[in-house]
């Protein structure tokens, strides 16, 4: 199988199979999943990011300062992104609901605008994913499949997460698996895009796969961790802590797999 076919094939496992699959959990309602779907993508996205894609970067001809400083870059650019979609969610529910219901703690008279930030917020981070799978590949099957497993792994919980919020904000059952499938294909451009864009160009590669990582680690430490932090209790601590030793085991797992093919 060539690599656009791998590219086009993971990416919609990516973003279509993780939206179907967070619907199921989500008409389920087993929310008490979600947590530890967390965690484990939390050791997956880390595992990724310093078991397999900062060692490629380096590995394809990157300097170590180099790399390093474009995983800082990353992280300030992606710190950066995500305080406008906040600010503008924010600054869009107070123009709507003056100082009663301003930073979401209220979703359920919003008429689904709530659920519209999450679906265009969501659309460009799938095509962000997109764009590091295709990467990804372009490197080395090995590296793709790696990529492709993190991705999959965190989309799970994060489209459970959207799909609870669509209904919530107002959306039928089957209008949010639309908009949450919607959102998924993003990722399938955002991998075609790079494909088109990025191929012939190796010395961009390096550099790209580095900023793949940064956005591994940002997502993990950013977006996740603080989650798992509403949780203190010992016994919960403890079991975030194995789920992510075992996200970690996933991918060096496929990794010795991979490599040793």
């Amino acid at each position: 199988m060539n690599t656009f076919a791998l590219i086009t094939i993971a990416s919609l496992a990516g973003g279509v199979l993780s939206a179907l699959l967070a619907s199921l959990i989500g008409l389920s309602a087993r929310k008490e999943w979600i947590p530890s779907l967390v965690s484990f993508a939390v050791g997956a996205l880390l595992g990724a990011a310093f078991l397999e894609m900062l060692p490629h970067a380096i590995e394809g001809g990157g300097d170590v300062r180099q790399v390093a400083l474009v995983v800082l870059i990353g992280i300030l650019g992606f710190f950066v992104l995500e305080k406008l979609v906040i600010w503008r969610h924010s600054h869009g529910e107070e123009d709507e609901a003056g100082h009663g219901h301003a930073h979401g703690y209220d979703h359920g008279h919003d008429h689904g605008r709530s659920g519209l930030m999450i679906v265009v917020g969501d659309a460009f981070h799938n095509f962000v994913d997109g764009v590091l799978i295709a990467g990804a590949f372009m490197q080395s099957d090995a590296l793709g499949l790696v990529a492709a497993t993190a991705v999959i792994v965190h989309q799970i919980p994060q489209a459970v997460g959207d799909y609870l919020v669509l209904v919530h904000s107002g959306y039928a059952r089957a209008r949010a698996l639309g908009m949450n499938l919607l959102s998924a294909l993003a990722m399938l451009a955002g991998a075609w895009a790079a494909w088109f864009g990025l191929r012939g160009e190796p010395a961009l590669l390096s550099s790209f796969i580095a900023l793949a990582a940064a956005s591994m680690i940002y997502v993990a430490v950013a977006d996740l961790i603080p989650g798992l932090h509403r949780r203190p209790e010992l016994s919960a601590t403890l079991r975030q802590v194995v789920l992510i030793g075992l996200g970690i085991a996933l991918i060096a797992l496929m990794g010795r797999i991979t490599h040793s093919h």
